[in-house]
């Protein structure tokens, strides 16, 4: 299978990596989360070539996970916000954050930490179960074929 045509298939994370799969725009990300709107701040933060970094905002731009809104008339100037498409990546960056902290700090431990505004209290990211809030755990999780499989070998027949 070609890198390009990875997003048509019967896979949520191929699908998602089509847009995601790169370093680059997960670090892009990133910076959108921690308030990183500009070109240049992106640029001078990641120490991404002026070409790549236009290239991954544009491709977050038509895949709908960041718009672009006018700051300056005079020369035109656009900021990259995120939308509720990006908006929902924050569940997928904060579980690299505490895989990274877990597996990736090198015994220094943890670079950046998470304080839950409501409660005053500083969290890590848990992922649990819609319906009975205990930890999901892979060995607890059953995969099982879900419509969007059955309706892409459905086309194929």
């Amino acid at each position: 299978m070609r890198w390009d045509e990875i997003e048509n298939q019967p896979c949520s994370i191929a699908r998602s990596l089509s847009v995601l799969g790169d370093r680059w725009t997960l670090l892009i990300i990133r910076n959108c989360f921690l308030g990183t709107r500009r070109f240049d701040v992106f640029q001078q933060q990641l120490g991404i070539t002026r070409h790549r970094l236009a290239d991954r905002l544009d491709r977050l731009v038509e895949d709908e996970v960041l718009c672009r809104v006018p700051y300056q008339e005079r020369p035109l100037r656009h900021e990259y916000r995120l939308t509720e498409k990006g908006k929902d990546l924050y569940p997928v960056i904060l579980s690299l954050v505490r895989w990274g902290d877990r597996w990736m700090d090198g015994g220094r431990g943890a670079p950046v930490i998470y304080k839950h505004v409501p409660c005053g209290h500083l969290t890590q990211p848990t992922m649990v179960c819609s319906e009975c809030g205990e930890p999901l755990l892979a060995r607890d999780i059953t995969p099982l074929a879900g419509p969007g499989l059955k309706k892409s070998s459905e086309k194929r027949a």
